[in-house]
């Protein structure tokens, strides 16, 4: 199917080595610089007493905050913006597949448009880059907070037979990670493109009200609050 295929846009030399360029990277680059632009033009003027955006803005900050520092405890300073901005990136770079141009094949009449915008998390190498970081920060955290021995020790709890089985889970969590947001996404993807070719008028703007706002909201809420429940269980000793 071609549209599960990732393009290759252009290719950038470095000296004897060819590194390719595809759409994924053109997209999450596109979604960053929203980001960026978006952070810089709402925090440009700021006011005391905050109202309409500034207000929401600094609600949803006030709520990662105190999640962040219930989940993490000391590391809330630093792990607080980055499942922010997981979360927004994730957010966006599910949904923005709405705004790509469809190709409409109507009356005999054929529309092609000259470029297609798809989600980047569709691209199993965006996943797993994203679920290698998380589980990096697992293992990095469980070392600042409870040093090498106490966490080399952890991985023989409750019996030294666990040894293997909680070795084990690291790479079960990254792997289930890398595939749930892959493959929620990707199937959603899919399907928008079924519907679309059935009848790509009308059907698609309600069936993208839950394959691509709604799952992508889940999804990203998934991924982070994994995530989350991850490092919070490497920081927090318990034993």
């Amino acid at each position: 199917m071609e549209a599960l295929e990732i393009k290759t846009i252009f290719t950038f030399t470095l000296a004897d080595y060819s590194i390719p360029i595809t759409e994924t990277v053109i997209i999450s680059w596109a979604v960053m610089l929203v980001l960026i632009s978006g952070s810089l033009v709402i925090t440009r003027k700021l006011k005391e007493i905050p109202a309409g955006p500034q207000a929401l803005v600094e609600t949803g900050i006030e709520f990662l905050n105190n999640f962040a520092k219930n989940q993490f405890g000391f590391f809330s300073e630093f792990l607080g913006p980055y499942m922010g901005s997981l979360f927004l990136f994730l957010l966006l770079s599910n949904i923005i597949g709405v705004v790509s141009p469809m190709e409409l094949k109507l009356f005999g009449r054929e529309f092609i448009p000259p470029f297609m915008i798809r989600p980047p998390t569709r691209d199993i190498n965006v996943t797993a880059a994203l679920a290698v970081i998380s589980i990096t920060l697992v293992l990095v955290c469980g070392f600042a907070a409870r040093g090498v021995g106490g966490w080399f020790k952890r991985l023989l709890h409750p019996l030294p037979m666990m040894l293997p089985f909680n070795i084990m889970d690291y790479g079960t969590r990254l792997i289930s990670l890398c595939l749930r947001l892959f493959g929620n996404i990707l199937g959603g993807f899919v399907m928008m493109s079924l519907i679309e070719g059935i009848l790509p008028v009308a059907l698609p703007m309600i069936f993208a009200l839950y394959f691509d706002f709604f799952d992508g909201l889940i999804q990203a809420g998934i991924f982070v609050f994994l995530t989350s429940i991850y490092i919070s269980e490497a920081v927090k000793v318990h034993e």
